[in-house]
């Protein structure tokens, strides 16, 4: 990933979760913040109630494949949060692609797209 880097702390985390705006969708919810640095920085979170670990990993590897797919649609200085919901689990990777952009999309995360309230 060329402009990205990843979350990994807690507190990075919470104050995401404090002082993001949030989408959801039926797969996932997506919690953006605007920053002033120019590199984005993501992170991907699935629960353990989703399943065992092969279940959670290969959801993980699917919305982090999907980021990197996209890394050039979406703005400079943003910080995303992508939690994985049940559905998440059974679904296709063609319908995570399509929930989170358009989570990123209403939140404003990508290039050239207004979010609401932004």
């Amino acid at each position: 990933m060329n402009f990205t880097q990843t979350l990994k702390k807690n507190y990075e985390f919470q104050r995401l979760y404090s002082r993001g705006r949030s989408a959801v969708t039926p797969f996932l919810v997506v919690y953006a913040r605007k920053t002033k640095r120019r590199e984005n920085r993501v992170g991907f979170t699935v629960s353990n109630k989703l399943g065992k670990a092969v279940v959670r990993n290969r959801v993980r590897r699917r919305l982090r494949e999907i980021y990197r797919l996209h890394e050039a649609e979406f703005a400079r200085g943003v910080e995303l949060v992508v939690v994985a919901r049940a559905r998440a689990v059974g679904a296709r990777y063609a319908q995570l692609e399509r929930a989170m952009l358009s989570a990123c999309a209403k939140l404003g995360a990508l290039e050239g797209q207004k979010g609401e309230g932004t």
